[in-house]
């Protein structure tokens, strides 16, 4: 109980935060085009202590769920007892050398059934992954969050996971294992409409391909789209390109299991020809990462197959040998509303370190441009850089037709090297599109802290628990669980009463907050 007390006034005391205002910029902003609230936090917390979390004035936050908060109905023999911790090895909830595992909820899905409120997410670490709903209309802690699965079909243990998306064609939830084959891909868990599961038990999708997938989107065709962060071999100043963005075409969108076709995304130079896997393995400084990552350059992009059927297969490996071309570590993207589902924003992660010399080093935003979701070739290019201020970026939404939500992260590493913690950006599309030749303008809306119980697992800790908090699972939506309401349909209007936003405090007491507007947006 003193845990939970601990965790709860720490969560309540960051609904309090401080900050400057995210402005909305020009006077060429719409209520169209720009929807979020606006300004500019300064500046990004310091790595030093205990920090509390800073949002632009406008901005509040209130945690939804945290760590120490029971489950309503535990599966204790296998240590699966609390929304944040797995205390299969007996230890203490927080801040001790033998403290319990820590599960570390991760990407967010809002949906709403049967005029009910839920927050899906499954969980990244601890020694087995499992599935978690918060039920956002219980106004009781001890009775808000609920196991949903963490076992799969054969009664076998789920892997950690780290992305999620609804499935509205197959009424499921989808969540990625990020892990090199046999061990990564993907998993999925059906519900009913009531949004309860149907069987609690997760299915794998051999089809879909292992490997490192994080990031995880449907498009309108019922085609599935997947983001890998594999970090690359070590290089003389940095590490090579080693991750792949991928489209799953499914036999039969209504079930994953018919199989399909994986695809890969081939990047071409000028001169038709395309940008390989073994080309950037063998040459990590070549001038085409550092054209990739200009954003007055736009390249032709072809899918190319990687397998067939129903088996299962190494993705990685797959598509490389197919000739598609690697990033380095992109972990997530989104369909940009009001395209069509014809623009894919995906973030890469980098090589998130100060010490890296290599072209790309601090990642950015990319965006794949299509005719529809399904075409066979369209255009990519970079809208937003990153440099040693802005990199690391991870989870990724949209919060209106121009305002793209990019979090970090960074990892202590590289918040060592900085002297600076995760922040929250806001990507101004405007920008992009008049040609800005530095990339689209970041502001900041969160300046990440950190909570005792990361100062201590990043000083004292056994080594198990990751240090540092981190920002993950930035969610904006309106809790549509129809084919009409896939991420990428429909204009998001954040605060306006129906279209909610969500992130999670990632490492220590591992909070999710609902970040709400001034009245004025109501």
């Amino acid at each position: 109980m003193k845990t939970i007390t601990k965790a709860c006034t720490a969560a309540v005391a960051g609904t309090a935060l401080v900050g400057a205002v995210l402005a909305l910029g020009s006077g060429s902003a719409t209520a169209e085009s720009s929807t979020w609230v606006g300004g500019d936090v300064p500046a990004p917390n310091a790595r030093v202590g205990v920090q509390n979390n800073v949002l632009a004035p406008g901005l509040r936050t209130t945690p939804v769920a945290w760590g120490a908060l029971g489950l309503t109905n535990a599966d204790t023999a296998a240590g699966i007892t609390h929304y944040g911790y797995d205390t299969a090895n007996g230890g203490p909830l927080t801040q001790d050398q033998k403290e319990a595992f820590k599960t570390e909820p991760d990407k967010n899905v809002y949906l709403t059934f049967a005029g009910h409120h839920y927050l899906y997410q499954g969980h990244e670490g601890g020694p087995r992954g499992y599935v978690t709903r918060i039920d956002l209309d219980q106004a009781d802690p001890a009775k808000r969050v609920t196991l949903m699965s963490d076992s799969d079909t054969s009664g076998g243990t789920l892997p950690t996971f780290d992305g999620i998306t609804w499935n509205p064609f197959t009424h499921q939830l989808m969540l990625t294992a990020e892990a090199k084959a046999p061990n990564g891909g993907v998993w999925a868990l059906s519900l009913d409409a009531d949004g309860n599961p149907v069987t609690g038990k997760a299915v794998g999708l051999p089809a879909l391909g292992s490997g490192g997938y994080e990031g995880i989107q449907n498009d309108s065709a019922g085609n599935v789209w997947l983001v890998e962060d594999i970090g690359g071999a070590s290089a003389s100043g940095g590490k090579k390109p080693n991750s792949f963005v991928y489209r799953f075409v499914p036999t039969d969108k209504a079930d994953l299991t018919a199989g399909g076709t994986l695809q890969a995304l081939q990047v071409h130079r000028r001169d038709g020809s395309p940008i390989t896997a073994s080309q950037l393995a063998a040459d990590p400084s070549s001038s085409d990462i550092a054209a990739l990552h200009d954003p007055r350059r736009s390249f032709a992009t072809k899918w190319v197959d990687v397998h067939s059927g129903t088996a299962a297969f190494d993705a990685t490996a797959s598509a490389a040998a197919a000739d598609a071309t690697p990033f380095k570590r992109p972990e997530n993207g989104v369909f940009r509303p009001g395209t069509g589902f014809g623009e894919f924003y995906f973030t890469e992660t980098g090589d998130t370190s100060t010490s890296s010399t290599l072209p790309g080093a601090y990642g950015g935003v990319f965006r794949i441009s299509q005719s529809s979701p399904s075409a066979d070739t369209g255009r990519v290019s970079i809208v937003a850089v990153g440099d040693k201020a802005h990199s690391g970026l991870d989870n990724i939404a949209f919060a209106g037709r121009d305002d793209l939500l990019v979090v970090e992260d960074a990892g202590d590493g590289l918040h060592q090297q900085r002297n600076a913690l995760d922040s929250g950006y806001r990507v101004d599309l405007r920008r992009a599109a008049e040609g800005d030749k530095k990339g689209a303008r970041m502001t900041r809306w969160l300046a990440e802290g950190r909570d005792a119980s990361a100062l201590y697992d990043a000083t004292t800790s056994p080594g198990y628990n990751d240090g540092d908090n981190e920002i993950t699972g930035i969610h904006v939506s309106d809790g549509d669980p129809t084919v009409g309401g896939l991420l990428g349909a429909k204009l998001p209007h954040p605060f306006d009463g129906r279209w909610r936003v969500f992130w999670t405090q990632q490492h220590g007491d591992n909070v999710t907050w609902e970040v709400t507007g001034g009245a004025e947006r109501r």
